[in-house]
């Protein structure tokens, strides 16, 4: 535990419980958290979640999940509106940066709060598209897709590695089986050539990652988890789309959905190549 000025905040670990608060505040905001991600987030690094208190009453909070010895993400960096203004974001933002040690960490930054991520050392990497809207009906789903789980861990595991920074074992097996989440993957001839997961979340449903080899498979796993979704009563889907990959945002577009928002993927260092021409959708803006 912190104390720390201004005021008499106190800066502590987070709760698995703790964050069911702070999932509330991100609703609020309007960024459409998971109602179940958080099983999954405390998964990957239970240390990495940070709660601010003002005379014992919560008003802010920050992840920093530490992936591997190397690369950490920052989300959820929230302060309650009316207290905004006073310091505490900032306060709560460098007790929680501590948790990344010597680490590059990354965060999913909106356009209001960028240059302050730019004081603080992050540089913009990438922009990415908050893609929404109701993806036509497909019938059957394509040749190729099955439940993730039926799939060896092994493998999506590594089509998971080469598409995101770290390695994230506890993250994904997590991530796959969390009550209420739709994983589904593309096997072609004995090879995995796509996975995603789409889940509920506070308004429509939200697919990530969307991971492919080529737009071909993106598109049959984007309309099957659509279908997914539809079975539990969402109508509406949304994506987080790169712009470092063309085809995705095309995908998207041909699918009906619309872009809403945007946000940029920033960095305070070097971080491992990822196969970018795979990433048509993010896993989450919380953890990257």
């Amino acid at each position: 535990m912190t104390s720390l000025s201004p005021g008499s905040l106190t800066v502590a670990p987070a709760t698995r419980d703790d964050w069911e608060l702070v999932r509330a505040w991100a609703a609020e905001e309007g960024w459409n958290p998971g109602r179940s991600d958080a099983d999954a987030f405390f998964a990957q690094d239970p240390a990495g979640f940070f709660l601010g208190r003002l005379d014992g009453t919560p008003v802010s909070a920050v992840s920093v999940v530490a992936y591997d010895d190397a690369y950490a993400f920052l989300g959820f960096y929230l302060v309650r509106p009316e207290l905004r203004g006073r310091g505490l974001g900032l306060a709560t933002w460098r007790a929680g940066l501590v948790h990344a040690g010597g680490r590059t960490v990354g965060l999913d930054g909106v356009p209001a709060q960028q240059d302050n991520y730019r004081r603080s050392g992050f540089s913009t990497a990438y922009r990415t598209a908050r893609y929404v809207g109701e993806v036509p009906a497909s019938g059957p789903p394509a040749a190729g897709i099955v439940p993730a789980e039926r799939v060896d861990p092994a493998l999506l595991a590594a089509y998971d590695t080469a598409c995101h920074h770290a390695e994230r074992p506890r993250f994904l097996s997590a991530w796959l089986a969390t009550p209420g989440h739709r994983a589904l993957a593309r096997v072609v001839d004995g090879r995995v050539t796509g996975y995603g997961v789409v889940r509920p979340c506070q308004d429509e449903a939200r697919v990530g990652p969307l991971f492919a080899d080529g737009p071909a498979d993106a598109a049959a796993l984007l309309d099957a988890l659509a279908e997914e979704a539809r079975g539990f009563g969402a109508r509406s889907v949304a994506v987080d789309v790169p712009d470092t990959n063309p085809e995705a945002g095309r995908l998207a577009e041909e699918r009906g959905l619309t872009p809403t928002f945007e946000t940029a993927r920033m960095y305070t260092g070097p971080v491992r190549p990822v196969a970018r021409d795979r990433v048509f959708g993010v896993t989450t803006l919380e953890l990257g």
